[in-house]
């Protein structure tokens, strides 16, 4: 297992997040709202929510209409989900969100107050000119005419005007002139007074924002700010990092804040055309056109002429730089339009062009532009071949100008808030518009909640709460339960051959002490090519076979592949693939073949460790999805259910979907089928059911609580009409800005394993929480957000988030806490099986094993 394999199945990183930003979802269709009476929770508990009713749900998505600043709002994606409320559908959060256990420790958190002069007040105008004006920049240059009516602190967008203080009269009427002489009137009408929590304020701030980091000459690439002027050069890479800051000013729990974080964009020293070069050298003028579509497409590059970013969706290997496009009336080539735009001089007349479809509109009502075409020669490649990723020393390199310990971070965010204060252009803009920040990070008090016992066998133990590990503590003692491995075969080729042998003694001596009984394995020579191996399989693997292990000479994608789409589809057997290296370090084999012995024992069906869950009768879901670029933009989505009471036994199901299907259109039937086997294994249902939704991108909350808690609930009621167990919907979210900074004995450290925080950096109108539950031996720890967006559970505050802690004890392959619930994490490494390997849905006998570990 490679170190980013091992890092991904710990849920440190993942493949590609949910739709790309700022791609709009033309054809996700919301759910007429269920009728009153289809939405009631079963039995009501003291203190139990009511149940949801079609108001409410109409209700949490009215939010939305507000968020919009101008006729621009309707195209933009809310990234914050700020029109989301669902916190006041659930009686038992109302008052307080916030749990109880666990012993108190100070933290401080990357956030920054807002602070306005008292009584602030924005004026909202709409600005109208006769007659009508096309050009957005033209509005702009006639209204800017008048400054001494309007001063000098202003934003307009083309049609709304915000200003700091009350024109006379409700409606003013001014003059312009345009360079032709056209006479203009402008009127301009007071439509509103917002106070500075409004949704539109709060967009306003982000506004203001910009301008500032902007005087500050940082360039915006995708959403965050970066300083091309300080860059940090990795020359023995070629590699060029330009730091910057992810900022969002919102309405937080008991203040607006600006929460911001270090981000780094890594740029490589070669361009486009570079990169072509080198490759036609490496593989000649004959496979070039099908290697180079291969290796570019889908990459993103970044133009340095306009800093910005553009994936690459395909070449136009017909155009050069001298073919000419249309520019108003005239035509233009694109080498005099670089010249006379930007200055530059294309050296390459040859050079092919590259095809980008840019997700912007056109103008209102007009026709979408066309694709934007590009230059190699102008196009700096960004981030990092998967090549680049397994090289250790450039990630080595990398690491130590990205990876911040906590009080890097904490001094760099300081630094980055001082700058705008000593700043005199930047505080003199902060001063028109009456605002300022606080000088130093916000403080509040979180709760560390106790370490978990762990139950394995007869045996019960405690790990070290500060490592959050307990693969030491494990060694030698028998797990819960594992399956007799009686028939089984191993694969090598000839010179893996030694390694094959000494990996089969090691297993034997290994399992004895953890219960695990082996018997000899049947050894299986095959040569060193895809098409041998596949044919060793079909030839030895029958139904009996109950594990498959393979040795592969290198950790070449192709052969993996066709034995996981052979093992998972056509021949349905759990099987393990081992790289030779892996094996060829005599010291670390004890610890190799433990690992493996413990991977083909959870693959088969064993059961490894617990902890204590008290609620009887639960059913943990989770759900994640893949993206999947290759088979035609699908994405798969993941399901994973817990079938008895210790969580140790699990139901995993695939789905395949076409772009711009809902997720979970496919896996309603995953769910009933999950609910199926678990009436199988308990001889009932369960009452209470919780589901973990992992994969959500930002903007799409809306779409989890409009559309996907209404599928759930039919799944649920497709078990019989009587059947209304209690339900709660959390969404999981790791890639996320917060940061948290113990201070413990003087020193700024990351906050312990199991560290909670719900109250003053939580949104006011969610029922939301942050858990930091992985330890990290390098850098700042990132926490997990969860949002509880549907509950009739009843369950205090307290017991959720300590039932959500334990979950991350649960991931078998891993003897330690991970950042996410257990669930989640099967479900993406089943969704990235899927997506990366097999492409195809996974054989239903397989759906009661953890095959994918």
């Amino acid at each position: 297992m490679t170190g980013r394999a091992r890092a991904r199945s710990r849920g440190r990183a993942r493949g590609q997040e949910t739709a790309a930003p700022g791609a709009a979802r033309e054809t996700a269709p919301t759910a007429a709202p269920p009728a009153e009476g289809e939405l009631v929770g079963r039995g009501r508990q003291k203190g139990a929510p009511g149940p949801f009713s079609a108001g409410a749900v109409l209700q949490i998505s009215a939010g939305f209409q507000q968020v919009k600043l101008g006729e621009r709002g309707g195209r933009r994606r809310d990234f914050h989900d700020a029109g989301v409320n669902t916190r006041q559908a659930m009686e038992h959060v109302k008052e307080s969100k916030s749990g109880t256990s666990g012993a108190t420790i100070e933290l401080s958190a990357n956030f920054f107050r807002i602070l306005s002069r008292p009584q602030w007040v924005l004026y909202q105008y709409h600005v109208d000119f006769k007659p009508p004006m096309e050009s957005r920049r033209l509005r702009s240059a006639l209204l800017f005419q008048h400054e001494e009516a309007l001063g000098s602190a202003r934003s307009f967008d083309g049609a709304l005007l915000f200003l700091p203080h009350r024109l006379h009269s409700k409606d003013t009427v001014l003059h312009s002139e345009t360079r032709n002489g056209e006479k203009v009137q402008i009127t301009i009408t007071l439509t509103n007074e917002l106070p500075p929590t409004s949704p539109v304020c709060i967009q306003f701030y982000n506004i203001i924002f910009r301008r500032i980091l902007r005087i500050l000459n940082m360039q915006q690439i995708g959403r965050n700010y970066y300083s091309p002027n300080d860059p940090l050069n990795i020359p023995q890479h070629r590699l060029t990092i330009w730091p910057g800051f992810t900022t969002t000013i919102l309405q937080y729990e008991s203040s607006i804040m600006l929460c911001t974080d270090v981000s780094h964009k890594v740029l490589r020293s070669e361009t486009v055309l570079d990169f072509m070069a080198n490759l036609r050298q490496q593989c000649g003028n004959h496979r070039f056109p099908e290697i180079c579509a291969k290796e570019l497409i889908g990459l993103i590059v970044l133009t340095k002429y306009n800093n910005k970013t553009y994936r690459i969706d395909d070449i136009a290997w017909d155009h050069t730089p001298n073919n000419t496009f249309k520019r108003g009336d005239a035509d233009i080539s694109f080498k005099n339009y670089y010249k006379t735009q930007y200055g530059l001089d294309i050296t390459d007349g040859n050079q092919v062009l590259l095809i980008s479809h840019v997700k912007k509109f056109g103008p209102s009502g007009g026709p979408p532009p066309g694709p934007a075409m590009l230059i190699p020669e102008l196009c700096y490649l960004t981030g990092l071949t998967d090549k680049m990723r397994a090289d250790f020393h450039i990630m080595k390199d990398l690491s130590t100008h990205t990876r911040l310990t906590p009080e890097q971070r904490e001094g760099r965010l300081n630094r980055f808030v001082t700058n705008i204060q000593k700043n005199t252009d930047a505080q003199a803009e902060l001063d028109k518009w009456g605002l300022n920040f606080d000088k130093q990070l916000l403080n509040l008090t979180g709760r560390v909640l106790p370490g978990e016992r762990i139950f394995q066998g007869s045996r019960v133990y405690d790990y070290n709460p500060w490592a959050a590990d307990w693969s030491k503590e494990m060694r030698g003692v028998p797990l819960i339960n594992s399956p007799p491995l009686n028939n089984w075969v191993m694969f090598h080729t000839r010179r893996n051959g030694n390694e094959a042998q000494s990996l089969l003694q090691t297993l034997n001596k290994v399992s004895g002490p953890l219960g695990i009984r082996i018997q000899r394995a049947m050894m299986i020579e095959y040569e060193d090519h895809q098409e041998s191996l596949l044919r060793a399989l079909q030839y030895n693997v029958g139904p009996q076979t109950q594990m498959v292990v393979v040795v592969l000479p290198s950790n070449r994608k192709d052969k993996y592949d066709s034995v996981k789409k052979y093992l998972c589809v056509d021949c349905p057997t759990p099987s393990q693939c081992v790289v030779s290296r892996t094996l060829s370090r005599p010291q670390a084999l004890m610890t190799v073949a433990t690992k493996i012995a413990l991977q083909m024992a959870c693959k088969m069906g064993g059961e490894l460790w617990s902890v204590e869950i008290p609620l009887k009768q639960l059913m943990i879901v989770g759900i994640d999805c893949y993206h999947d670029i290759t088979a035609g933009k699908r994405s798969i989505g993941a399901l994973v259910a817990s079938l008895n009471q210790s969580m140790s036994r699990w139901f995993s199901k695939c789905v395949l979907q076409h772009k711009g299907q809902e997720i979970m259109d496919g896996l309603k039937m995953a769910l009933s089928g999950a609910l199926k086997d678990y009436l199988k294994f308990n001889n009932c249902l369960p009452s209470r059911i919780i589901v973990y939704r992992d994969g959500v991108g930002d903007g799409q909350l809306h779409s989890v609580v409009n559309y996907e808690v209404s599928q759930i609930m039919d799944s649920i009621k497709s078990m019989g009409h009587d059947y209304m167990p209690k339900l709660s919907v959390v969404v999981v979210k790791k890639r996320i800005s917060s940061r948290f900074f113990a201070h413990i004995n003087g020193k700024v450290t990351n906050p312990p394993p199991g560290t909670i925080v719900d109250s003053e950096v939580t949104r006011p109108e969610w029922y939301d929480f942050y858990i930091v539950s992985q330890a990290v031996r390098t850098g700042s720890v990132s926490p997990t957000h969860y949002n509880v967006v549907y509950d009739t559970s009843g369950l205090k505050p307290d017991h959720m988030q300590r039932l959500t802690y334990k979950l991350c004890h649960m991931y078998y392959n891993w003897q330690g806490i991970i950042r996410v619930p257990a669930p989640c994490q099967y479900a993406h490494k089943l969704a990235f099986l899927v997506g990366q390997s097999i492409h195809r849905e996974p054989n239903v006998q397989l759906d009661d094993f953890l095959f994918y570990l």
